[in-house]
């Protein structure tokens, strides 16, 4: 029989490194409640259409990445590529635009794209995601910018770039749209297929495009960044004017336009040098007129999501090993110290103190072994005589040292040297 293995492009998070994930999800989550965001969690499937009208239709995302299939009731359904559509889905259903407003929630969630599998991009990942519902403000931008800039701040993460573009309205897009299929006009025939395509339904998204002979060919066209009306132009410096004014650094990038249809106005990208060709860890815009295509209210947005296995990948051996290990084995000898050890393991636990015995029923030579490899910080042995007399020898495996105790001091002893 062929041996198992996990499907290509994903991952297991095996015990020796989900400490790893476990600290960094509880940075995230500490900075979000800094930052006053509440969390939503969505369905891990949803509906086709929430991210064909989400995401939209001309995206690499929705078109060639999205894992879709029909349930047993002959519904579109697909595994969650991103989490923004989602949420403004949940947004919209349950009316939370009636709530006090800007909503701000973040979600720590798996993602689903069918790509080709390299190092920090995987077919099953993970996000880690801010949204703020309800807000047009130029603050709300600067925020969602701050946000980012602060967890890799909390994580003492160096060597990132901030970078910047001005996307404009869906007005803007519409004229520059125009001068830019001008711009290509009499370069269509040298455009990938895809690009082709492209040109006729959403010619911003050839900027994208991963052939080199695509971007040759808008190396100079004509940008977004220069064509967008004065409202426009006003929010985006109003938003540079507050990071120029707590000192954040960035870049303008004019060649931003992210991945999925829905971003307006502010995009913006931290990117690093240190992990390769996947560089950006985290990415976000404005996005305006979302809610309004899933059918809801006009409730204008921000946002951002970033990779968790890029983020690990980034911080490598910097975070800091868990403690993992039992603050005490027990070793019964004996039926009636076996009762004994059991109701002691179990008041140690029920006062957070981390007590382990053995189930597989060892010799206590061979247990004192595994109290070794398990790296016990204490083992105590139960027998007839220390059950009747209640004196036990409790013993440090890092010292040697033993001391003689009753049943009722361990609990107190084994709290005082964690606290310490």
């Amino acid at each position: 029989m062929a041996k198992l293995s996990a499907p290509k492009g994903t991952k297991d998070i095996l015990p020796g490194e989900s400490y790893q994930w476990q600290y960094v999800e509880s940075v995230l989550k500490q900075i979000a409640k800094d930052f006053n965001f509440k969390e939503l969690r969505t369905p891990t499937f949803e509906a086709t259409e929430v991210f064909a009208r989400g995401v939209g239709d001309t995206t690499d995302v929705v078109t060639k990445e999205m894992y879709t299939f029909l349930d047993k009731g002959g519904r579109s359904i697909t595994l969650r590529p991103e989490g923004t559509a989602g949420i403004a889905r949940s947004f919209v259903e349950h009316g939370l635009y009636a709530g006090v407003l800007p909503l701000k929630l973040w979600y720590l969630i798996s993602c689903f794209r069918y790509e080709k599998p390299q190092a920090g991009r995987l077919r099953e990942f993970h996000q880690f995601g801010i949204e703020m519902l309800g807000t047009t403000t130029p603050l709300a931008d600067a925020e969602a910018i701050l946000f980012g800039n602060e967890i890799f701040k909390r994580f003492q993460i160096g060597n990132i770039t901030l970078n910047l573009n001005n996307i404009g309205c869906k007005e803007c897009r519409k004229a520059y749209n125009e001068k830019l299929k001008a711009f290509l006009e009499e370069k269509k025939d040298s455009l990938c297929e895809t690009c082709q395509e492209r040109l006729g339904k959403n010619p911003m998204r050839i900027f994208d495009c991963k052939s080199e002979i695509c971007q040759s060919l808008i190396a100079d066209a004509p940008t977004i960044f220069d064509s967008v009306c004065e409202d426009c132009k006003n929010h985006f410096e109003e938003v540079t004017n507050i990071l120029d004014t707590v000192g954040v650094s960035y870049k303008i990038d004019k060649g931003i336009v992210r991945g999925l249809d829905y971003y307006s106005k502010t995009v913006f990208e931290f990117v690093s040098q240190n992990i390769g060709a996947q560089g950006t860890v985290l990415g976000g815009g404005r996005y305006d007129g979302l809610i309004a295509d899933l059918g809801g209210n006009d409730a204008p947005g921000i946002g951002f999501a970033m990779g968790l296995e890029r983020l690990l990948l980034l911080l490598g051996d910097s975070i800091p090993v868990a403690d993992t290990t039992p603050r005490i084995l027990l070793i019964p000898i004996g039926d009636d110290a076996k009762k004994v050890a059991w109701k002691l393991v179990s008041d140690l636990r029920s006062r957070g103190i981390s007590a382990e015995y053995d189930i597989n029923c060892r010799s206590v030579k061979a247990q004192m072994k595994y109290a070794d490899k398990i790296g016990a910080n204490y083992t105590v042995v139960l027998g007839d005589e220390e059950v009747s007399k209640n004196q036990y020898q409790l013993k440090n495996m890092q010292t040697g040292e033993s001391v003689t105790v009753a049943l009722e001091q361990i609990a107190d002893i084994l709290s005082e040297t964690t606290e310490g």
